[in-house]
């Protein structure tokens, strides 16, 4: 299995980010503020993720992660459960030809284990139809926690240990890595939330150790190209230094 890596390519490093990752926020609040139907702040953000997809290919960001549905997420109405549930049906009927089309290859981290049948066969579809896809990469966080993928990816490892195949003195980070959802996928360079909110919600806490983070004040409906440049253009301003000594400062 493919290690994960570090957010340090030279792309990333000098010009567009190789992986930007996006906590889609705040499609209630901009509802909420329009006296509109939480419904339909989520379909508006529907038509969001759209655009950030294409404009993610355009600027030439090779991996693309957003965090669509939380394992925390089914404690809300299920009124509003039901209505992401249809957006999601919806998206990948109507969305996946055209990402197919483009070049776009989809694959879902998160739990599957206990989601419906019909869900899970929608998952499946989007990732076996556009495997073989050179283009952007699209990961999509779907019933997805990150205390509870590490939990899992733990058991695994516990799994082999009990089995003989590994020694607990074997364990270490690349090892850890190998049994995230996210295995073999580079870590994200960029991570971006929408609505102002300034956390990351359980929200690839592993992978996240190097990131830099742009809180942006624009909720997720209204996200766009000149957002996500915007987003870029603040990336470009720091200084990564992955745990090392700043190159002018020495700081």
């Amino acid at each position: 299995m493919a290690e994960n890596k570090t957010p340090n390519d030279s792309d990333a490093a000098f010009g567009v980010p190789h992986h930007v990752a996006i906590i889609m926020d705040g499609n209630g609040r901009w509802a909420s503020q329009r006296g509109l139907p939480r419904a339909e702040g989520h379909r508006r953000g529907v038509e969001a993720l759209r655009r950030t997809v294409r404009a993610a290919g355009e600027i030439g960001v090779k991996v693309l992660t957003i965090f669509s549905f939380s394992s925390e997420n089914w404690s809300r109405p299920r009124q509003e459960i039901l209505d992401l549930m249809g957006l999601l049906r919806r998206f990948i009927r109507h969305d996946l030809a055209e990402l197919h089309a483009s070049g776009v290859r989809v694959k879902i981290v998160g739990e599957r284990e206990g989601l419906e049948t019909e869900i899970r066969r929608l998952l499946d579809e989007a990732e076996e139809l556009t495997k073989d896809n050179p283009g952007l990469l699209l990961v999509v966080a779907f019933n997805y926690g990150s205390r509870d993928e590490i939990v899992r990816a733990t058991r695994r490892i516990a799994e082999d240990i009990a089995a003989g195949r590994i020694k607990p003195e074997d364990i270490n980070s690349a090892m850890i890595g190998q049994h995230l959802d996210t295995a073999g996928i580079e870590d994200p360079d960029l991570i971006i939330r929408t609505s102002g909110e300034q956390r990351l919600s359980n929200f690839l806490l592993w992978q996240a150790a190097y990131s830099e983070f742009v809180f942006v004040q624009v909720y997720w409906p209204e996200f766009d190209k000149a957002a996500l440049e915007s987003a870029i253009a603040e990336y470009h301003r720091r200084e990564r230094r992955f745990g090392g000594l700043a190159a002018r400062t020495g700081s």
